[in-house]
């Protein structure tokens, strides 16, 4: 029996999520269960299946735009460009990230509830290796969530809907976890729904194009990267877990959800600037 793809663009966005979703699968099984059967190491077992797996994703994104939406280029259509203006978004959005990030511990460190160390003498191999793995980071959830997701939703809700519902998303598919953790590490939740609020802002403001969405996410991956992995910081205890990160994670506390909240203000009235500049 012959499916005729092109009627799914007919169908509502919930349907395409999951009939794409399914096809992923299916195309990534075959290639995952062996790896997991077979390799013991788990952290080279993660990385392969996450390339294979973000390669398999771009390959049916492109042949579901072509053969859905009649879209050859439907990659650029999410933000993909790979022009000197988008680099200059993508190098703006790591700066902030890293810096916003740097700064939080820099207050925290201030107001005494952590205690710089003494770097170790790997922390330039740390960094290198935080930047690569936080652009690849980056690169693949935003091509993912703010591409992908984003225009689905768009093709069938508001504006204001979709941004709601891909923050939303954005934030349970990283929240996947057992009760109990869900219960004790919960602002984090909050913390990754204002994360994504501020990723679609931040793609709205510069046009549609996905580099500072890339880069700002890479960048506060990168700078979490550079202070836990280094053991840059130690928590000094005076203040409570819900103050500074619960679980030591600084998007799951008061102080980080206040930087967090700032940037994400700022960044949205960016949108609304540009929005009135291209529309009068």
């Amino acid at each position: 029996m012959k499916i005729e793809v092109a009627k799914f663009a007919h169908y509502p966005a919930p349907a395409r999520l999951i009939i794409f979703l399914l096809i992923l699968v299916c195309l990534w099984a075959p290639f995952a269960i062996p790896i997991y059967a077979f390799v013991k190491d788990a952290n080279l077992v993660s990385i392969i299946t996450m390339v294979i797996l973000y390669a398999e994703f771009i390959f049916l994104a492109r042949w579901w735009g072509k053969k859905v939406y009649k879209q050859p280029q439907i990659l650029q259509d999410y933000g993909l460009e790979f022009t000197r203006r988008n680099g200059r978004d993508l190098l703006n959005g790591l700066a902030l990230g890293v810096i916003s990030l740097f700064a939080l511990f820099i207050t925290q460190g201030l107001l005494g509830w952590v205690i710089w160390q003494k770097p170790a003498s790997t922390l330039a191999f740390t960094i290198l290796e935080g930047l690569i793995m936080s652009l690849a980071v980056g690169f693949a959830e935003e091509l993912l969530f703010r591409g992908w997701l984003l225009d689905e939703l768009q093709r069938d809700y508001s504006l204001q809907i979709s941004l709601l519902l891909n923050g939303l998303i954005f934030a349970i598919s990283h929240y996947i976890r057992p009760l109990d953790v869900i219960l004790t590490t919960w602002p984090q939740i909050i913390g990754l729904f204002l994360l994504g609020l501020t990723l679609v802002w931040g793609k709205r403001s510069t046009k549609g194009k996905l580099g500072f969405s890339m880069g700002f996410h890479g960048g506060l991956v990168w700078g979490y990267y550079i202070v836990r992995v280094g053991n840059l910081i130690k928590y000094s205890g005076k203040v409570p877990e819900i103050i500074t990160g619960v679980n030591q994670n600084p998007l799951a506390g008061v102080l980080g959800l206040l930087f967090l909240g700032t940037i994400a203000l700022w960044v949205s009235q960016q949108t609304k600037i540009k929005n009135s500049e291209t529309h009068p």
